[in-house]
């Protein structure tokens, strides 16, 4: 009842909470953000609901719900009027990371419900708390949405509170099956209890976007390999290091753009007609219709080189060399040129 109450210290902290995070977002700075989820409370009524809901607790359940909707609405309003009023243009990685959930976000957040629970149960295991809160983060994925809510970016906004059910739902489960595992009583009223079933109930229908989410995670993934792969081993523009140098590889699946950083020593390199050969067979290898983006970062070489001379140069050194070592040939006083004449006496040797 106590992890349970709406009381003043929840609301401060939450408050607190939602302005590092949501600062955080807009500064683009993850530092920030882990802090914000350590000062976030959220993770109290969220395992108060585990015992609610396995002890078929329903007042308890809806103090700890009552709660938890509270600080999701004073976050969700903090971060609207905070991203209105920053007017940035544009989201850093911060944001833009939390709106594609998968499986693997499920996973963390079962594993991360256990601990809580856990803690609750051990003293003596209090402090992971902490971690847990980090590693499974309620608060930043509503600051998200709130900020994607000030500039209607809709759909990723709902793929922000997406993520956010997923970590809500999967502590509560991952609470549930930690304390199935503890107790065999606990096993036992977990199964009278309907709301465990609900709660797993609601827990598998996730199963279904975030499955999804992780199928596409692993085309991209596979994509990626493939691609760098063909730049390296299968093309000559980009297979010779000393040329022309890759340094980064950047897939943008929402508008299917390859965008690539390269240093170079040749500013005419790689060219327009190479990165549009090269795109073309990108494409004929994926089956797909990918822009390829080549970013060229100029490099200017100082210090000593090795010269490289041209057939004609190393021929007429050659010629030099082979005069320089022949003896020069004089001619006898009989045979010497007659000198020119001339009508002129000023022109005369």
């Amino acid at each position: 009842m106590r992890d349970a109450a709406l009381d003043e210290v929840f609301i401060v902290l939450s408050i607190g909470a939602s302005l590092i995070s949501t600062l955080g977002r807009l500064a683009n700075s993850p530092a920030v953000v882990i802090g914000a989820t350590v000062v976030a409370p959220w993770i109290m009524p969220l395992r108060a609901a585990t015992f609610a809901i396995l002890l078929g607790e329903v007042r308890l359940l809806g103090l700890s719900l009552r709660t938890l909707l509270v600080g999701v609405l004073i976050t969700t309003l903090l971060s609207l009027i905070l991203g209105w009023l920053a007017g940035l243009p544009q989201f850093g990685t911060e944001v833009l990371i939390r709106t594609k959930p998968n499986l693997l976000d499920l996973g963390i957040a079962l594993v991360a419900g256990g601990l809580a629970t856990y803690a609750k149960l051990r003293s003596d295991a209090v402090s992971s708390l902490a971690g847990t809160a980090i590693a499974v983060a309620l608060v930043p994925p509503v600051c998200v949405m709130g900020l994607l809510l000030s500039h209607q970016r809709w759909t990723e906004a709902s793929g922000a509170g997406l993520l956010f059910t997923t970590n809500l739902l999967g502590i509560l489960t991952g609470g549930l099956v930690l304390l199935a595992w503890k107790d065999s009583e606990f096993r036992h009223v977990l199964r009278r209890s309907r709301l465990s079933v609900a709660s797993f109930t609601l827990t598998g229908m996730l199963l279904i976007p975030l499955g999804s989410g992780f199928v596409l995670l692993l085309k991209q993934g596979r994509v990626e390999e493939t691609v760098r792969k063909f730049l390296v081993n299968g093309t000559l523009t980009f297979s010779d290091p000393e040329l022309v140098d890759i340094q980064q590889i950047d897939f943008d699946w929402d508008k299917e753009q390859i965008r690539i950083i390269v240093r170079i020593t040749d500013p005419d390199l790689p060219s327009y007609k190479q990165v549009t050969l090269v795109q073309d067979e990108i494409n004929k290898l994926l089956q797909s219709n990918y822009q390829l983006v080549v970013q060229r970062a100029a490099v200017d070489v100082i210090g000593p080189k090795e010269v490289i001379t041209t057939s004609e140069e190393s021929e007429e050194a050659e010629n030099n060399q082979t005069q320089q070592n022949d003896p020069v040939e004089t001619p006898e006083p009989g045979n010497s040129p007659p000198l020119l004449e001339s009508n002129d006496e000023s022109e005369q040797p």
